[in-house]
């Protein structure tokens, strides 16, 4: 069988060279075209999934992680590593902003925790204290604005401080000081005050030298605008950000009960505001140093109770050693059984280093997964440049740290050997960048 098809053919003919007299000429004829076949194949289409926000594609890391895993020495973790270094990375509870992200940003500002939450951070921190009028807001410390603000730049503010700013003396080697706390102010005057880089120049002579003192391995970059927020405003933004919350109850440093608030009721009122903002138990997870507020929790408001974390300071009694259970009062079973459900020691407690100078997991982290403790602990990236050791954060493996990629070691026996959930990093980056090379559970 032969059909014909009648072709309306335009050509157009654009020649180099050709002179104005070029024609376009249509061109009319018969195309005999033989039995035709129907032919049909199997296309591939590609599914399109749509990526929820804060996971893949929305995950900023920048360059610090190349800078790391090139410092690391040729190893398996190194291979692991460089073999992921162009991600997809993605958000995960195992990566914590300590503070945001204070290596670069002003600590508790609102720039420091988006910039966390932009490096895959799944859970964000508000250290939560009090104001004069009993109002909750995030700092560190109830008494360190003097070296997280610019309070003493304000005179109307500085006058209010518990200590006024006194010079150094050379003379007498007396460094400069300052103490300013929220229970000094009220919320309103709260409102006034930028964050800056934590920190205060010992040698200052005048508020302003003294105001100067950012760690030479930090940036003031980023330290022009620094947004204060309330304990309430810190949750808006978190949930604005689709992350988890872990709000740190801070101690007092004035006497309690204050203004007729007990202790009791300041640990109910940091928990109500979760509750009055619509905030899910399960995304929130309530920290203290006090056991006795996480046992509050535990068996006043036990959905938050149930992922309340103790923040173990057991390291300040005289004589504890990470190896030695004999050391630890109360022990892991005890607080198991008053209810704690996760604990949260510092880097250096869980780990220790064996006959060949390898990091391994402490007897305090063995003791802890025995008694069914999950485990985070803080904070990575908080020492500066570890060419020296590492400092306090690395003091039971100092010996074996002389290199900013140690801290990429350490984190790896901390998920592998020990098992943490999580941990605080001031440069949630490195965190994100871990757990997305090696799989973890995204966050949700």
């Amino acid at each position: 069988m032969k059909y014909k098809i009648l072709l309306s053919m335009t050509t157009l003919f654009a020649l180099s060279g050709c002179g104005d007299d070029t024609k376009i000429k249509e061109v009319t004829k018969e195309v005999v075209v033989e039995k035709p076949v129907t032919i049909i194949e199997k296309v591939e289409v590609p599914v399109i999934v749509e990526v929820p926000k804060g996971s893949a594609n929305d995950v900023q890391l920048g360059t610090r992680v190349q800078f790391l895993v090139n410092q690391l020495p040729q190893s398996e973790l190194k291979t692991k590593l460089q073999a992921c270094q162009d991600g997809p990375f993605y958000k995960t509870d195992f990566s914590i902003g300590h503070r945001g992200a204070p290596m670069q940003y002003p600590e508790h500002t609102k720039e420091s925790y988006i910039a966390a939450a932009k490096m895959g951070a799944g859970i964000l921190e508000c250290d939560v204290t009090f104001t004069k009028d009993k109002e909750l807001v995030c700092r560190h410390s109830q008494c360190d604005l003097h070296t997280t603000t610019n309070i003493l730049a304000i005179e109307e503010l500085a006058a209010k401080c518990s200590q006024p700013f006194t010079p150094a003396d050379a003379a007498s080697g007396t460094p400069a000081s300052a103490q300013c706390c929220t229970s000094d102010i009220t919320l309103a005057e709260f409102r006034q005050l930028k964050g800056k880089m934590d920190g205060a120049n010992p040698n200052a002579t005048t508020v302003g030298e003294y105001l100067k003192g950012t760690a030479d391995w930090r940036t003031d970059l980023y330290s022009t605008q620094g947004t204060l927020l309330t304990h309430t405003e810190s949750i808006a933004l978190f949930k604005s950000l689709n992350v988890k919350m872990t709000p740190e109850l801070k101690s007092a440093s004035v006497d309690m009960p204050y203004e007729g608030m007990s202790q009791a009721m300041y640990a109910q009122k940091m928990i109500d505001e979760y509750k009055a903002a619509g905030v899910a138990a399960k995304d929130v997870f309530a920290q203290s140093f006090n056991l006795d507020d996480v046992k509050y929790w535990v068996n006043n408001e036990a959905d938050f109770g149930a992922q309340a974390v103790y923040l173990d300071d057991r390291y300040d009694v005289a004589g504890f050693n990470p190896n030695n259970p004999d050391t630890w009062q109360p022990t892991m079973a005890e607080l198991s059984n008053d209810g704690v459900k996760i604990i949260a020691p510092p880097l250096w407690m869980l780990v220790t280093l064996d006959n060949d100078k390898n990091i391994v997991p402490s007897e305090y982290a063995k003791a802890a997964k025995a008694a069914g403790l999950d485990i985070i602990t803080w904070t990575l990236e908080r020492s500066g440049p570890l060419t020296t050791g590492g400092g306090w954060y690395y003091q039971s493996i100092s010996d074996a740290i002389d290199n900013d990629a140690d801290a990429l070691v350490l984190l790896d026996v901390l998920a592998k050997q020990v098992g943490v959930i999580g941990v605080f990093s001031d440069w949630p980056a490195t965190t994100t960048f871990y757990a997305s090379c090696m799989g973890m559970t995204p966050s949700i």
